[in-house]
């Protein structure tokens, strides 16, 4: 059972937080993408900006040539899709086709990641009950590229403790809530080991589950590790993990990492 952690739930936006922002080129990317590509971009700032606004509430943005309709029901969700669509802390190139999402929430990253790979399956992880009925209504009409374990993914199979609150966005196994549930859980090994068993390979794995993100990580075999193109991971890390087989870089509160090309991992895929 993991230990128990405070979840990271944010409030609003404080004075330290409006200022610290200025500096910071991320927010500047994430203004000019909202006006390009949010069909209301004013609303949306807002929103983001002053916490205003009812919900729930539906947000349309033009992803690569489509639109996703977006059903946001608190201001967090709001976060989620600035970080996500906006800000760019996920990437893609338009040619992914194995896409893997632990702690896929309400279907924002799994949207996002399905309309700007138009060729990509993606196979997501998410045990809280309210976000499973709100991710199924976000992802309609890509059911058929979209396979949902309504399970958590841990370090083994089996089942755990899951703090919730009402927002459903910071919680997690392990994560001091107050409010409690148990979910079945499978490993991020034994799933990692399936899919690429199945596909030869995964184009992007992301890890945002609120807690174990950085155990998950490490967890991950080397044989494993070379046949993941890249990795986005929901936490700070002060040094590579993954040396061996990624290069890594810290954008923000997201960790990326990406297959190196190198002796060692062409001899371990048989490239």
């Amino acid at each position: 059972m993991a230990v128990p952690t405070e979840p990271r739930i944010q409030s609003g936006r404080t004075l330290r937080t409006i200022l610290y922002a200025l500096f910071d080129p991320r927010h500047y990317k994430a203004i000019k993408n909202i006006l390009l590509f949010h069909t209301r971009p004013i609303e949306f700032v807002w929103r983001y900006a002053f916490g205003l606004g009812r919900y729930p509430s539906q947000q349309k943005i033009r992803v690569r040539g489509g639109e996703l309709n977006l059903q946001a029901y608190s201001w967090h969700d709001i976060l989620t899709i600035n970080e996500i669509i906006f800000r760019g802390d996920y990437t893609v190139s338009g040619g992914e086709t194995t896409i893997v999402d632990f702690g896929s929430n309400i279907g924002i990253s799994a949207a996002f990641f399905l309309l700007a790979s138009p060729k990509s399956f993606c196979y997501l992880f998410e045990p809280l009950p309210i976000n499973i009925q709100r991710l199924k209504r976000n992802l309609a009409g890509f059911e058929r590229r979209y396979k949902l374990e309504e399970k958590a993914v841990s370090l083994v199979d089996g089942e755990d403790v899951f703090g919730y609150e009402e927002t459903g966005r910071y919680g997690g196994i392990g994560v001091s809530t107050g409010s409690y549930i148990r979910v079945p859980c499978l490993s991020a090994v034994g799933i990692l080991d399936e899919i690429i068993g199945r596909h030869g390979s995964i184009d992007i794995l992301k890890i945002d589950i609120e807690a174990l993100e950085s155990e998950i990580l490490r967890s991950i075999p080397e044989k494993l590790l070379v046949k993941i193109k890249r990795i986005f991971v929901e936490f700070y890390f002060a040094i590579n993990p993954l040396a061996v087989t990624h290069n890594y870089i810290q954008y923000g509160s997201v960790a990326q990492f990406y297959l190196k090309e190198n002796p060692r991992a062409k001899q371990l895929t048989g490239l």
